[in-house]
């Protein structure tokens, strides 16, 4: 198998934390979405969407989305188990998974990509031309320091995000807490349990994935 990726974007960089916590080594190939690589014929038989992650399988299937590919790879490489160890776990953490991703990676992409230069065409990931709309960028900081908040409500009585153990939900909530950062939207002051949660699962090796 072989991972297509890109270094700077935070949807492979959740694929690259799930594989580190497995231990699960893979060939990877670099997409540079700067430069307009995903648009290329090559990578469009790959992908149509032009996004990646992408996992080709050694049949030359491919699986694109996260939450596909992570939940392909928990099949085959079980323990540790990021999905939960029982139905119960496994429900708590994908739903909480969808949250960050609804309500958290969405609206900080909104917080991007109507704003940043570069992307003054693409307000959507894929092939088709969205012009940016400044009013959504501006929402979208709302939005995610607003989730920022929920999670540190969540986090007041729970070790995790899902819970007891560590999961999916936890990756992407790192990943959405840190590419928030960068586009600087900070954790809100008084966050305490956020920040508690933060600091630890910024420390596991996977996190420099």
């Amino acid at each position: 198998m072989k991972l297509y990726d890109c270094k700077t974007a935070p949807s492979p960089r959740r694929v690259r934390i799930f594989l580190a916590e497995k231990g699960i080594d893979l060939e990877t190939v670099q997409i540079d979405l700067g430069s307009g690589e995903q648009f290329g014929e090559a990578f469009r038989r790959i992908n149509p969407d032009c996004v990646v992650p992408v996992l080709q399988l050694d049949n030359g299937d491919c699986i694109s989305e996260v939450l596909a590919i992570c939940s392909y790879l928990e099949e085959l490489h079980p323990e540790p188990s990021l999905f939960g160890p029982s139905p119960e776990e496994c429900a708590t953490a994908l739903m909480w998974n969808a949250k960050v991703e609804q309500q958290g990676l969405w609206a900080m992409a909104d917080a991007f990509r109507n704003a940043a230069k570069g992307l003054k065409d693409h307000a959507l990931p894929g092939p088709d031309a969205y012009p940016q709309i400044p009013e959504l960028a501006e929402r979208g900081r709302q939005r995610a320091r607003q989730f920022m908040l929920r999670l540190d409500e969540r986090l007041a009585d729970n070790e995790y995000i899902a819970g007891g153990s560590f999961s999916i939900a936890d990756i992407s909530a790192m990943v959405f807490v840190d590419f928030a950062g960068w586009i600087k939207i900070a954790v809100p002051d008084g966050a305490e349990n956020l920040s508690r949660w933060y600091n630890a699962v910024s420390k596991r090796p996977s996190a420099g994935a």
